[in-house]
This record gives structure tokens, C-alpha cells and sequence, in this order.
């Protein structure tokens, strides 16, 4: 009987694991990309929106929330959020491409 690991067998071990880290990639890719679309997408009947998060330590970051007709800067760590500052901005237009000009 023999004990060890044939050349076949290696190789097929090997595939596997690039197999399953293949696939944890891609499903790790696409929670993100679904988690980034949920946070930023316009939802029809809601007034807030986060535009941009921004780590700024370990476990600090700043983010940019949009509240009807304001935009407010707010810091968040792991015991408190603060607000940063705020202003208002204009409502936000659907702009058709056909129609958008650019600047060359």
C-alpha cells in the first residue's frame, strides 16, 4: 500500500482550494458591490441617503448623509457620531444622457 500523496492527487487538492477561494472572492465581491448599491441607490420614498464613507483610522470614519435638502458631514466611531457640519443643497435633477453636453 502506498502512503503517499500521488502527483494526480496534489493536483487535484490544489485545484479545489483555488476553486473555493475563487468563489469566496466572488461572492465576497459581489456582497460589496450589492452592500455599496443598497447605501448609495436613491430608494423612491426615502428622504436619507449616505453619498460617501471615508475610513479615517481603525475604527473612525466620516461620512457624507444626505436629509432632504441638506447634506451633513458626520463623524462616527465605535461610542458616539457627531455632525461635522451641514449645508443645503439643491434637490438633485434626473438628467437625461442624450441631453448632457460635455466639456472638451
Amino acid at each position: 500500500m502506498n502512503a503517499g500523496l500521488t502527483g494526480m492527487e496534489v493536483l487535484r487538492m490544489l485545484g479545489s482550494m483555488v476553486l473555493v477561494i475563487a468563489l469566496l472572492l466572488a461572492v465576497l465581491w459581489g456582497l460589496k458591490r450589492m452592500q455599496k448599491q443598497m447605501l448609495t441607490s436613491g430608494q423612491p420614498g426615502r428622504r436619507m441617503q449616505v453619498l460617501e464613507t471615508l475610513g479615517v483610522g481603525t475604527r473612525q470614519k466620516l461620512a457624507l448623509v444626505r436629509v432632504g435638502e441638506h447634506e451633513i458631514l458626520i463623524s462616527i466611531t465605535p461610542t458616539q457620531i457627531n455632525s461635522l457640519g451641514q449645508w443645503k443643497v439643491e434637490p438633485i435633477e434626473q438628467i437625461d444622457p442624450s441631453e448632457a453636453h460635455h466639456v472638451s
